[in-house]
């Protein structure tokens, strides 16, 4: 008797995993359209994101705030607001 094999019948072969870009992409889909559907709008829509994106990463907040602080302070320098020290 012959064995059964994938070709006679493809659904017996397990799926291919899907990606992480295809699974992040799968979930921000959804969150996208469950916001449309309850009225909010994208800017509330892209915040959430990002905060939820921000609080993922621990010490990135920090980083991009001394990071936005430094520019800050280059910026003055250069309109000779700041001297250097």
């Amino acid at each position: 008797m012959q064995k059964p094999n994938e070709a006679m019948f493809p659904e017996a072969r397990p799926a291919p995993e899907k990606s992480w870009h295809e699974e992040i992409g799968e979930l921000l889909a959804e969150a996208a359209v469950l916001c449309a559907e309850h009225g909010i709008d994208v800017d509330t829509f892209m915040q959430g994101a990002w905060t939820a994106y921000i609080e993922a990463r621990p010490g990135l907040r920090d980083y991009l705030e001394e990071m936005q602080l430094r520019s800050q302070l280059e910026e003055l320098r250069k309109l000779g607001r700041m001297g250097e020290a």
